[in-house]
């Protein structure tokens, strides 16, 4: 009997004991969603200038007029959005005799404004003027965090089990969170940032997929929509908690510690029955379904497992899916759309700091948002289709990015709302496309090549995460009103050409899937008769690993 039909037929596809260890194992996601998007608050570039020289009790508000004649005499001026305001990295030489042409030279010390924050690492470390980069890389090497995690602990959970990786993950993922905020400089900040993004992919990825292989592929969508909703959790904690405490160091250990509550679940979770029966442990696998069952109020048969319990069937080679033109195009198409929604997801997320107004107001609307795109997926997904839904996800957002043009260069600070919305519209349409893609790829992949294509698709959004920082800083590097357009422009073409490239994919919503190469080579031409609206067939691919969207975000 086939893995699936036991849990189809006989335990049932989501009865009240994989309900209540999904929930549990959903836990995990509130804790990556507030490490992957602390950036926000804890690498904030809050405004700066040059310290002046010799004055000990310096700040950066005006402390009376005689502060301000020293200012004025000390640091030059600029023009920045039509406003004149004191330049940041640059100095008067205090060498040239007044009455003279003044030069100016870079400082080495700075002053911030702490109305806002108390402090965050950029002040700590003075990662500004020149080394302003560092934001960015930061951002960026937490990324590749991700990607090395989910090479290395998704061979390290295919070896040793679920659970162990899950519980090295969270041991992983407390003790780098916790260390990230006594970090004493830029190097060993990094390094921390690294190990966190990599366990947060074993984190969030292995518990998933402890309960998903004990849910029946008829709700495997459904269960993988709603984790996204425990992902917005985690950004409106993190949030309101950035709120209250304005200092980085204690709104790190505020995002970590409570993660050592995680190590729970090595008592309240089973090892998965289908890696158990991978490694033939089938009588523990089977007492696990068993107490499943009991929970579920329902009967199982004597026997059940056979020697073709966990055949999947044949495999092939993903370099199978460039041996023809149609393939070929196909691939790169999802391979871009997969890179793109990646990248304008987390840069629209880290880019909410570089907005105008308050960052606390512009993040929650931003979470909001976020929800309101899964909410609408949800609903519409399986009633308009995935090429629709995709495609018009992506140009929404990406004209909405491009617009910000208007109102950047040829408005003033009294339409800043303007370029919010957009950027909100942006990160509406960019969620909802991220949570599409996923589904949208894993029915387009044949079945002998699905876990080889979506990992593929996940190497490629990986690489979107690692650009995405470089995207959202360009204003901070570029500066100017331009500058403050200029990610957002980045973030809409691209946005905008992958859901257009998207329309040359053919829609799955109802149809059999393809199994083969060739059935690959001929899903969606017109007048192909065998894959027909057919609403009889499982409208999901059969593969656990990758027929949910929750593993989009890490």
């Amino acid at each position: 009997m086939k893995f699936d039909n036991i849990l189809e037929d006989h335990l049932g596809a989501f009865g009240s004991y994989q309900k209540r260890k999904y929930f549990l194992l959903c836990l995990p996601g509130v804790f990556c969603a507030m490490q992957m998007l602390s950036p926000v608050f804890v690498l904030n570039i809050p405004n700066h200038r040059c310290a002046l020289p010799g004055v000990s009790n310096d700040t950066y508000a005006v402390q009376g007029l005689d502060h301000e004649i020293l200012l004025n005499a000390t640091i030059p001026w600029k023009t920045e959005k039509g406003v004149s305001v004191r330049d940041s990295c640059l100095i008067y030489k205090d060498d040239v005799p007044a009455g003279q042409n003044r030069t100016t030279q870079e400082c080495s010390a700075w002053v911030y404004d702490n109305s806002v924050f108390k402090n965050t690492v950029i002040t700590e470390l003075n990662m500004v003027c020149n080394d302003k980069g560092l934001r960015s890389l930061a951002n960026s090497i937490l990324m590749a965090g991700l990607l090395c995690g989910s090479l290395v602990l998704g061979i390290v959970s295919d070896v040793i089990g679920r659970k162990p990786t899950l519980m090295l993950s969270i041991l992983l993922h407390v003790g780098t969170g916790v260390g990230t905020a006594f970090a004493p400089n830029f190097v060993a900040f990094v390094i921390l940032r690294f190990f966190n993004g990599a366990s947060n992919i074993g984190l969030f990825v292995s518990s998933f997929v402890i309960v998903m292989e004990l849910v029946g592929p008829s709700k495997r969508t459904f269960a993988g929509m709603i984790i996204e909703f425990f992902w917005c959790l985690g950004l409106f904690i993190v949030g309101g908690l950035a709120y209250f405490i304005r200092d980085w160091h204690h709104l790190q250990l505020a995002i970590s510690v409570p993660a050592v509550l995680l190590i729970g679940l090595y008592w309240l979770v089973p090892e998965s029955p289908r890696w158990l029966l991978s490694r033939g442990r089938e009588e523990e696998a089977e007492a696990i379904l068993r107490k499943a069952a009991e929970v579920n109020g329902v009967t199982l048969p004597p026997k059940l497992f056979d020697k073709d319990t966990l055949d999947d069937g044949p495999q092939a080679k993903i370099t199978e899916m460039f041996t023809s033109p149609v393939l070929l195009v196909r691939t790169l198409i999802i391979f871009f759309n997969w890179l793109v929604a990646s990248m304008v997801f987390y840069g629209l997320g880290l880019n909410v700091g570089n907005l105008g107004g308050d960052i606390y107001l512009n993040f929650t609307i931003a979470n909001i948002v976020e929800t309101a795109a899964y909410v609408m997926c949800l609903f519409l997904l399986d009633r308009l289709g995935r090429k629709f839904l995709h495609c018009g996800s992506m140009l929404t957002g990406g004209i909405a990015c491009i617009a910000t043009i208007f109102p950047v260069l040829y408005g003033g600070p009294e339409l800043e709302w303007v370029t919010i919305t957009l950027s909100m519209i942006g990160k509406f349409g960019a969620s909802a496309a991220f949570a599409i893609i996923y589904i949208f790829a894993a029915e387009l992949f044949p079945t002998v090549v699905r876990n080889s294509g979506m990992g593929g698709s996940s190497f490629s959004a990986r690489i979107g995460g690692i650009l995405s920082p470089y995207v959202a800083d360009l204003g901070t590097l570029v500066g100017g009103d331009f500058g403050n357009a200029l990610p957002l422009l980045v973030f809409g073409a691209v946005t905008v050409a992958a859901g257009i490239l998207s329309l040359w994919l053919p829609e799955t919503l109802n149809r059999k899937l393809p199994e083969t190469i060739e059935d690959a080579k001929a899903f969606g031409k017109s007048g192909n008769k065998s894959y027909e609206l057919d609403h009889t067939v499982e409208k999901s691919p059969s593969k656990m690993e990758y027929d949910n969207p929750a593993f989009n975000k890490i």
